[in-house]
């Protein structure tokens, strides 16, 4: 690891920080924009599903097609849009117009994740890439603790738009330090489409595809609802709110950190070890009462489990692509945010049906559903293991 490859993860770092403070600091004031706009809280989500929907259905087209261009200028353009996208957002336009501007930077969100992801981890060794890949992902951790906090804090005391205002100032920092800071970086040997796209057709790729949507969507059926559940289930104030956010994104930092580090000596164990979480929060939450002690064990449990989600995903679906990383990644992104609109969706639709207790239900079963995942490319490795021993055995 040196420095170069340091300093590019660390200003990934930063736009990560600016790209998911625009795409979930809205986490935290949903109930003021569904209360703003006269609408329930379930449409007011659509700000978080559309965004991901987008992601998710052009994610990988637009890296496949950016792939070609300089890479310190993919990462500059992806991130002034977040910057645009939080700067017009600002006048508070009617819900429609606010959709359609909050979902602008998201075709390029993808592009920026792989590509600094992959600037990051650029000619080091296979058992330090886990490491730089926390660092750059590690800013989703950062952004919950400090941001998302922070602006769901400020709203509270002056309106939803300020958070706009302070997501828009973060961009505007990454854009900075791109510009500046970080060199021309041109793609010498673009590859071919041809050759990135044959990862889908492996099995255990599309295995590990599966689960990326399931584990994303475990986490998000409940996080998506993170202010309204603690609001109505637990009778938190939108300060109270704020604070536990804090506390959930410093728990998640944390955690990220020891992921980094734990995942390059068992991949599988690190990644079902933090899903675990999925099947355990809503017992806690059910067995728990409402006082500020309790909930906030629970939070820090919850931050603590949820941290590194991203980057257990990440480092599971590249671990069948080592070739077609960047590919990888971008695939990562767009079925991940597919994971989060369905999370936020199908638990938006049982919250309507039911109540918002349900939420960490939801997660539940999604969460089973990833560790089967991980149970059937485990047995489908093993199988193609025994099948090439077989095949070695009978050439002899």
């Amino acid at each position: 690891m040196n420095a170069i490859n340091k300093r590019n993860a660390y200003i990934g770092c930063l736009g990560m920080v600016s790209i998911i403070s625009t795409e979930f600091g809205v986490i935290g004031i949903l109930p003021q924009i569904a209360k703003h706009y006269s609408i329930n809280i379930e449409t007011a989500g659509y700000l978080l599903s559309a965004f991901a929907l987008t992601i998710a259905f052009t994610g990988p087209f637009m890296v496949l097609y950016t792939s070609k261009f300089d890479r310190k200028k993919v990462m500059l353009v992806g991130i002034a849009m977040f910057f645009v996208s939080n700067l017009l957002s600002v006048f508070a336009p009617p819900f429609w117009l606010l959709m359609v501007i909050r979902v602008l930077p998201a075709f390029l969100q993808p592009v920026f994740i792989s590509t600094a992801i992959a600037v990051a981890i650029k000619d080091v060794p296979e058992t330090t890439q886990h490491r730089l890949m926390s660092i750059v992902i590690g800013g989703i951790a950062l952004a919950q603790v400090t941001v998302i906090p922070f602006v769901t804090f400020m709203a509270a005391r002056y309106g939803f738009q300020i958070s706009f205002v302070i997501q828009g100032m973060i961009s505007l920092l990454a854009v900075t330090a791109i510009y500046f800071i970080m060199p021309s970086m041109p793609v010498a040997e673009p590859k071919s489409f041809g050759s990135q796209l044959n990862i889908l057709k492996r099995k255990t790729f599309i295995i590990s595809t599966m689960m990326n949507v399931f584990l994303i969507a475990a986490w998000f059926s409940t996080y998506s609802y993170f202010a309204d559940y603690l609001s109505k289930v637990k009778g938190l104030t939108g300060e109270q709110i704020s604070y536990m956010l804090l506390l959930f994104g410093i728990m998640g930092v944390i955690s990220n950190f020891v992921a980094g580090r734990i995942l390059g000596e068992n991949l599988v164990k690190t990644t079902v070890l933090f899903l675990l979480g999925t099947l355990i929060l809503p017992l806690v939450l059910s067995c728990t009462g409402a006082s500020m002690l309790s909930v906030s064990l629970v939070v820090a449990f919850w931050g603590t489990m949820y941290g590194p989600c991203f980057l257990t995903a990440v480092a599971y679906m590249v671990s069948c692509a080592p070739e077609a990383k960047e590919f990888a990644n971008s695939l990562q992104t767009s079925f991940g945010n597919l994971g989060v609109s369905a999370g936020t969706a199908i638990s938006g639709w049982f919250i309507a049906k039911y109540s918002i207790g349900i939420a960490p239900w939801v997660g539940f079963l999604f969460g089973v559903f990833a560790i089967l995942c991980i149970v059937w490319r485990s047995m489908e490795e093993l199988r193609q293991k025994k099948k090439l021993q077989k095949k070695s055995h009978l050439s002899f």
